[in-house]
């Protein structure tokens, strides 16, 4: 059991790497205003939509059991 619960904390922890990159990808978008410059954009939207992608594909190759999410997130806030 314990071997299992090891793998789940790697994949938790990997889970969180990934929506951590998504999230400062979101908080690194540029401001919408008169000056923003369209190449800026798309170079911010093309990572944004990367790490999107890898957070989706992620949690869909392995947290497919929602009763194991939430005992998994259950124990990390014990």
């Amino acid at each position: 059991m314990l071997r299992e619960e090891e793998i789940m904390d790697k994949e938790v922890a990997k889970c969180i790497e990934i929506m951590r990159n998504l999230v400062s990808d979101i908080q690194g978008a540029p401001y919408p205003g008169d000056e923003i410059k369209s190449e800026l954009y798309s170079i911010w939207y093309e990572h944004v939509q990367r790490d999107a992608v890898n957070a989706f594909e992620y949690l869909d190759e392995h947290f497919t059991d929602k009763n194991e999410i939430k005992k998994t997130i259950d124990k990390l806030f014990k």
